[in-house]
């Protein structure tokens, strides 16, 4: 079964809470980062890509980095911009996005779960953005990334939450500049601590990683790198948990830098192998069912449509995502490892449509694809064979934002 715990939470003083909250650090590339924190002294920007407050031609990946980060945190602590929790406590983050709500649990989760596989993973993670994490915390000794985990929908966790909501006031409450409202309340008193813990352990066999795979593994390796030195704290990752029913998933979007040699007329007969292709009209293509996709090129939009037999239905083959992989990236354009590959890059929905002509007018790109997105229940089912999609396959909304809930691992 699952294991997690309440913990001693550094988090903002309330007045502070709207400004220090910032945008996941990997949702955002450093010239944007520095952009968002500007003004800004206490977004929690300067702790997540402390890039942004030295020089602009720093390695992003130095030492410098990693310790200006820790330089930062300590400055925010000694500023009472943040503090630390008394006690260990559960914490409740309600997001809500164009009218949707979900409503997660804010908890640490165990390492060894992760290693042993009852926190289930669906994607593998890439070396480069996983040693960027580890060394961010084992340097400023926080864990600033939370995990989006999800589990299978369990009626007596949604009651415990929705009593705790209706009767108690927020710590946070406040809607950000993207219109996302977040509400956070603290649960602190210890008969419903045990009862969320009790309840979780009996109810919940297995959780599922939705969106975080390398802040989790960067977790996991920082506890082996400290070896004998690792504390308690570091046994456990930051997580927030959401029942699957509220879930959304939004396309998680590819482009590519070039044709592989092939002139734009060669490669629309190359791909009509295995896809129906017809032009689109002027707008963006949003595929509206599964196995059908968009494609912008030389300024048109195409519909593309998987021919019968170009996929299987086994839980990895039937996703979009490995359609266009096995019939289309690999064979036509040569991208074998999309987490490799340099000439492919990936578009959260969140973006929009318009930011993959953006990037194929720019001349940066040559082509781009809309994808239509995975279902909770294809991950979870992904997730349970052992079997991993392709990088880049989910793009969850709303974001928790970093910088109101950390995790510390060393005292």
């Amino acid at each position: 079964m699952a294991t997690i715990k309440p913990f001693k939470a550094l988090r903002p003083q309330p007045q502070f809470a709207s400004k220090v909250a910032s945008r996941p650090y990997d949702v955002l590339n450093s010239a944007e980062a520095k952009i968002e924190a500007q003004g800004n002294p206490n977004s929690f920007l300067h702790i997540t890509k402390s890039e942004i407050d030295l020089p602009e031609d720093s390695d992003h990946y130095s030492p410098e980095v990693y310790e200006k980060a820790k330089e930062n945190l300590v400055a925010f602590i000694k500023r009472d911009i943040l503090f630390r929790e008394n006690k260990e406590c559960y914490y409740i983050y309600q997001l809500i996005m164009n009218g949707r709500k979900q409503t997660g649990l804010v908890a640490i989760s165990s390492v060894a779960d992760y290693e042993n596989g009852i926190i289930k993973k669906h994607e593998f993670t890439r070396p480069e953005k996983e040693n960027d994490r580890i060394n961010h915390i084992k340097t400023s000794g926080a864990q600033t990334g939370n995990v989006f985990l999800a589990y299978r929908d369990v009626a007596e966790m949604d009651s415990i939450i929705e009593k705790w909501k209706e009767t108690k006031s927020p710590v946070y409450d406040f809607t950000a500049e993207d219109e996302v409202q977040h509400t956070i309340w603290i649960v602190n008193d210890d008969s419903a601590i045990q009862q969320i813990s009790d309840t979780f352990t009996n109810k919940v066999p297995a959780t599922y990683i939705a969106d975080g795979h390398h802040r989790a593994a960067s977790a996991a390796k920082v506890k082996q790198a400290l070896g004998e030195k690792a504390t308690e704290a570091s046994e456990y990752f930051l997580t927030t948990l959401f029942p699957a029913k509220q879930l959304y998933i939004m396309d998680y979007n590819r482009v590519v830098k070039d044709l592989n040699g092939l002139t734009a007329q060669e490669f629309l007969d190359k791909i009509k192998k295995h896809f129906d292709v017809n032009t689109a009209g002027p707008g963006p293509f949003r595929p509206e069912k599964p196995h059908e996709f968009g494609m912008y090129m030389d300024g048109k939009w195409y519909q593309l449509v998987s021919k019968p037999g170009s996929f299987t239905e086994d839980p990895i083959g039937v996703l979009d995502v490995t359609i266009l992989q096995d019939n289309l990236l690999d064979p036509v354009l040569g991208i074998k490892d999309q987490r490799t590959d340099k000439r492919i890059d990936f578009v959260g929905g969140i973006r929009g449509l318009g930011e993959l002509e953006n990037r194929v007018k720019s001349g940066e790109m040559q082509v781009a694809f809309s994808i239509y997105p995975v279902t909770i229940h294809q991950l979870f089912d992904i997730a349970d064979s052992g079997n991993v999609m392709p990088p880049k396959s989910t793009w969850f909304e709303p974001k928790l934002r970093d910088g109101l809930l950390t995790h510390l691992i060393y005292e």
